[in-house]
């Protein structure tokens, strides 16, 4: 094809060459035939129709002068007064006379001395008479000796070309081929088909980076659940991403199921060097959305939490039945009688009750769950006096995934606090739609070092190595402000109690025609715990 392609190109080349050359030969030729036309002895011994050797004897001096083959002068009746061959002057020109019309004219046809390029021009009088013409030709053979040594030097310098051009193109070939791993371009363009439907066609997030640490690939999802779209070729830097996961792209670290916060988000983060062969590819990362995944996660640990509150009261249910078996066959009926009256006065410790003032079922559920884990503890897991929720919540998975992180976050600084007995309250007030939260512990407080840092991700203040920390202060923190609400520690410590959370919901309580005051009037005062 390359062979093909020369072939085409070059004999274009020759023939276009060959033209202009032609071109350029008649305008010598007509200007030679000016200049012979301009002597004005020419003119004088023609106009008088005398044959002088001295018309000869001047032509034939251009002729040599100029290379050209020949120059021949005739009258006006087309007999020459001029040839390069000598017998033949006096005899009539071979070709038409078309210049004594009075016109210049350049032709190619063959003569007397074979084809050449020809420039006729008239011979004018002063006072304007055509008195014969000037013909001037050179020789085509010239022009073909002209052509050809030029399309030598072309076809040098084009083999060199060539010559370039096949070592550049094998050069590139190598390079290309090392730059693409040695895959053809249809293994890149399947690869490419292949990997805008694997990017595309997952919920998961997929960030990659090249070893220069610029952005090179992102789906959709990424771009969700970052909350940014870089574009290709950015620098980690400058791509807007959140700390921790520019983090892990710069320290080029393997991680699998590493938490990183974002705004409103938390995302499970996996991570790896690519390679192919000896060939570092960059980082790719994938990104979960905890906050999706905890959806199921949160229903689940309701029910594990209402499954060990349910335990804990069998278990003390049993003992009570136990001990009222015992009297019973024993024969101390009074005894009995005394204590089923002292356990229908006495609820089990361990049993919740609001009094009516939570409707939700979700945070019911989580209440009593977490009231029994407390007591277990050793802690006392109380809702406030004036802690009223009629409605339905709008968002309640989100809702117990805050509470419950707060209610764990302070039976467990309670429980490790020095004052006794433990105890965490907890308060739910409605306002409109407005849920207002407060989680006041027993515990010793926030060390004043660790307040600014308190709802980063991964900072904890416990000691406790046996399970994770930093994460449900910070989780709680997002998913409040995600639903446009806010989530603050207002005392760290204070004389008769340990840490104060505070937070607030908009928008998450369903209206309910019950009202505040309505609950308060049948209210049983004390409230419950």
């Amino acid at each position: 094809m390359l062979v093909l392609i020369l072939g085409v190109g070059f004999t274009l080349v020759a023939i276009l060459l060959r033209a202009e050359l032609m071109r350029q030969y008649e305008e010598r030729a007509l200007g030679v035939a000016r200049s012979v036309a301009a002597d004005d002895v020419i003119v004088r011994d023609v106009a008088a129709h005398e044959r002088t050797p001295e018309v000869q004897r001047r032509a034939e001096a251009v002729r040599r002068r100029t290379g050209v083959l020949f120059v021949v002068v005739a009258d006006d009746h087309g007999i020459r007064y001029s040839h390069p061959d000598p017998d033949r002057i006096g005899q009539r020109v071979s070709t038409e006379p078309e210049a004594l019309s009075g016109a210049e004219v350049v032709t190619f046809e063959r003569g007397t001395l074979g084809l050449s390029a020809r420039g006729k021009v008239p011979l004018l009088t002063p006072d304007g008479k055509v008195a014969g013409q000037v013909s001037v030709g050179i020789a085509a053979d010239q022009v073909s000796r002209r052509v050809t040594g030029l399309l030598r030097g072309a076809a040098g310098f084009a083999g060199i070309a060539v010559v370039l051009g096949v070592a550049a193109s094998v050069l590139l070939a190598r390079r290309l081929k090392h730059q693409t791993l040695g895959l053809e371009p249809a293994d890149l363009a399947d690869l490419l088909r292949e990997r805008e439907a694997v990017l595309h066609g997952i919920d998961e997030g997929v960030l990659a980076v090249d070893p220069a640490g610029r952005v090179t690939i992102w789906n959709d999802a990424a771009a969700r659940l970052i909350g940014c779209l870089p574009a290709p070729g950015t620098p980690i830097d400058d791509a807007g991403l959140p700390p921790g996961l520019r983090t892990l792209l710069i320290e080029r670290r393997a991680v699998r199921g590493v938490l990183v916060a974002t705004e409103d988000r938390m995302l499970v983060v996996t991570a790896g060097p690519v390679r192919r062969g000896d060939h570092d590819l960059g980082h790719v990362v994938t990104l979960r959305d905890r906050t999706d995944l905890d959806e199921m996660a949160r229903e689940l640990d309701v029910v594990r939490a209402l499954s060990d509150a349910l335990r804990a009261q069998a278990h003390e249910y049993t003992n009570r039945l136990h001990t009222l078996s015992g009297l019973l066959s024993l024969g101390h009926r009074g005894e009995a009688e005394a204590y089923l009256r002292e356990l229908a006065d006495d609820p089990l410790a361990t049993e919740y009750s609001d009094g009516g003032r939570v409707r939700d079922p979700y945070v019911r559920g989580l209440l009593a769950a977490k009231t029994a884990v407390a007591s277990e503890q050793g802690v006392d897991l109380r809702l406030s006096a004036d802690s009223f929720l009629p409605g339905q919540l709008r968002f309640p998975l989100d809702v117990v995934t805050i509470v419950g992180n707060l209610i764990d976050n302070a039976v467990a600084a309670a429980r490790a606090g020095a004052r006794r007995p433990a105890w965490v309250e907890l308060s739910l007030v409605a306002e409109a739609d407005i849920l207002h939260l407060v989680v006041v512990d027993s515990g010793d407080g926030v060390p004043a070092a660790a307040v600014d840092r308190l709802f980063d991700q991964d900072f904890t203040t416990s000691a406790d190595d046996a399970r994770p920390h930093g994460v449900g202060l910070a989780l709680a923190r997002r998913l409040t402000r995600r639903r446009g609400g806010d989530l603050t520690l207002t005392r760290a410590a204070g004389a008769d109690c340990g840490a104060v959370f505070v937070a607030r919901l908009p928008g998450s309580i369903e209206p309910s025609p019950a009202t505040r005051e309505a609950h308060l009037s049948a209210a049983v005062p004390g409230g419950a715990s």
